[in-house]
C-alpha cells in the first residue's frame, strides 16, 4: 500500500513538474524580430559613430496605456505603504535614463566594436531615435514567471539635413532570463533593452551596412 502511494505521488510531482516548466518556457520563447520596414541602410556604410535617442510616446505596457499602468501602480503601492507608490513612480521614470537606454548602448557598443563603430555624438552624421511603443514588465513569482519584453519603432535621421533615411522595427526584444532572480522589475526591463541593442548591433553587421 505505501509503495503504491509513493508511486503516486512520484508520477504527480513528475506532472507538477512538467507544468511548471511548460508554464515557464511557455511564457518566455518569444522570438524577437528586426526589420527594416522602409528606406535604406545604405548611407549608414562607413559611418564610424551613431548617435541614438530614446522616447516613449504613446506607450502600451501590458494591455493598459502608461497612464493607466502608473496610476494603478502608484494607487495599489500607496495602499500598502504611504509613499512607497511614488518612490515607485520615481524609478519607473528615472530607470530609462540610468538602466534602460545605457544598457542598449552597452551592448550595441560591445558588439560594435568588431567593425569601429560606437554610439555617440561627436562626429555622429546620424541619428537613430528609437520609441519604445510596448513594454511587457513580466513577473516573477517564483513558481511561474514571465519575462519582460518591449517593442521599439526606430527612424534614422541625417542630423544636418533632418532626411528621414529608414524606419526599423524590433519586436519583442526579450532576455530570456533564466537566473530566476528577476524579481525586480526594473531589471527585466534593464535586460530587456540589452538584448535590443546587442541585437540591433548584429542586425546591421548581418546587413553590411555599417562600419569597416
Amino acid at each position: 500500500m505505501q509503495k503504491i502511494f509513493l508511486t503516486g505521488k512520484i508520477i504527480f510531482m513528475k506532472k507538477f513538474l512538467t507544468f511548471s516548466m511548460f508554464c515557464f518556457l511557455s511564457m518566455s520563447f518569444y522570438a524577437q524580430s528586426i526589420t527594416l520596414t522602409s528606406g535604406s541602410l545604405d548611407p549608414l556604410k562607413g559611418e564610424k559613430v551613431i548617435k541614438f535617442e530614446f522616447t516613449y510616446d504613446e506607450m502600451i505596457v501590458g494591455k493598459l496605456t502608461e497612464q493607466e499602468y502608473v496610476d494603478k501602480k502608484v494607487a495599489d503601492y500607496n495602499n500598502k505603504e504611504a509613499g512607497r507608490g511614488d518612490e515607485w513612480h520615481k524609478n519607473w521614470v528615472e530607470d530609462r535614463g540610468n538602466r534602460f537606454e545605457p544598457k542598449f548602448l552597452e551592448l550595441f557598443d560591445k558588439y560594435m566594436e568588431d567593425v569601429g563603430v560606437a554610439s555617440g555624438d561627436e562626429g555622429a552624421n546620424y541619428v537613430i531615435v528609437f520609441n519604445t511603443e510596448f513594454t511587457e514588465p513580466g513577473f516573477n513569482v517564483g513558481v511561474v514567471r514571465r519575462n519582460a519584453s518591449i517593442d521599439m519603432s526606430g527612424k534614422i535621421l541625417h542630423i544636418e539635413s533632418g532626411d528621414h533615411i529608414a524606419s526599423i522595427k524590433i519586436k519583442n526584444a526579450s532576455a530570456n532570463s533564466f537566473s530566476g532572480m528577476d524579481f525586480d522589475t526594473g531589471y527585466r526591463i534593464q535586460e530587456s533593452y540589452a538584448k535590443a541593442g546587442r541585437e540591433f548591433a548584429k542586425f546591421l553587421i548581418k546587413k553590411g551596412k555599417i562600419g569597416n
